[in-house]
């Protein structure tokens, strides 16, 4: 079996697939990758199954060798990446030798970076994923990031190497976004007039304390109306909670599965990916949409991935 030396992991590393949705009702959050769009690609683009796991770093990369060789893709942010000295490109499949070293960098566009590899890294899955759950210790590499000297399996694969690249007009509909585009929350009318108009008209800011669990926002403080308290409730991913301080925080993917902090939006599915683009010190907005313009955005999104033309060869 193929396998992964880790040299350096970065800042933080874990291995990570579509998640374990599912199991909110036991208090297991779904997990998974942060960016699920460029996991999904950089799938396709090796010849995997989409949900495959792979490798996630987030801001800074590490440094792997691959003994046996590799067929592999990178796709997210541009972590300047390069193949024994060698310069990768983004959003296509690349042959590895055997022995070679892939070195990444810091991040130079967006927070994540993921290493897709044939085969995919093979792990005893939880609850049915090979996540990665960082707070709980669950999943993954033993529950926890990679380190220096770890070793990891890759799984048996049988398909030649086959040059693929992402079409670009794909690429520039996955690409960032400074305006995220939400629905109203649950408790949108706990909120004045005044708080949602310096919400949806304001700019925030992501906090330094952010991560896996919440992107946390500075900015205009949000105010509600009266100060009665609410009755702890289910959460869902995407979810855009006020604390008693104003300041909201967009709960991902390794949520608490309930809250009892009003939500005032919730950010719509086809947007969700961008949330993992997120790097602290980045500047966003909100944009409000009904939930058939959110239906439909996540829909147009699911021909795209599924159209021919997605992936050239």
């Amino acid at each position: 079996m193929k396998t992964i030396h880790v040299q350096a992991p970065g800042l933080l590393t874990t291995v990570q697939d579509l998640g374990r949705p599912g199991f909110g009702p036991i208090g297991v959050s779904p997990s998974g990758a942060a960016d699920p769009i460029s996991l999904r690609l950089g799938n396709r683009l090796v010849g995997n199954e989409e949900s495959a796991a792979a490798l996630e770093m987030t801001l800074l990369g590490g440094t792997f060798v691959f003994p046996q060789g590799a067929i592999l893709a990178l796709t997210g942010s541009d972590f300047d990446a390069a193949l024994n000295d060698v310069r990768v490109n983004l959003g296509a499949s690349l042959y590895v030798r055997p022995g070679q070293t892939l070195r990444l960098g810091s991040t130079s566009s967006g927070a994540r970076c993921y290493v897709c590899v044939q085969g995919g890294i093979a792990l005893k899955p939880f609850l049915g994923s090979a996540s990665t759950h960082i707070l709980s210790g669950l999943g993954g590499f033993d529950g926890r990031p990679l380190r220096k000297d770890d070793v990891l399996h890759i799984g048996r694969a049988s398909k030649r190497f086959r040059k693929r690249t992402i079409a670009q007009q794909a690429l520039e509909n996955f690409s960032r976004r400074k305006v995220l585009r939400v629905t109203p929350g649950p408790q949108a009318d706990w909120f004045s007039e005044s708080s949602l108009g310096a919400f949806y008209a304001g700019t925030h800011r992501v906090a330094e304390q952010s991560n896996r669990m919440g992107v946390r926002l500075e900015g205009p403080a949000i105010s509600r109306r009266g100060a009665s308290d609410m009755i702890t409730e289910g959460v869902s991913l995407g979810a855009i909670q006020v604390p008693a301080g104003g300041s909201p925080i967009i709960l991902f993917v390794e949520q608490q599965t309930t809250g009892g902090y009003p939500k005032i939006a919730n950010v719509i599915s086809a947007d969700l990916h961008r949330v993992g683009q997120l790097r602290p010190r980045d500047e966003l907005r909100f944009e409000q949409v009904t939930f058939d313009q959110a239906r439909a955005l996540l829909v147009e999104q699911e021909k795209l991935l599924a159209s021919r033309g997605l992936i050239l060869e």
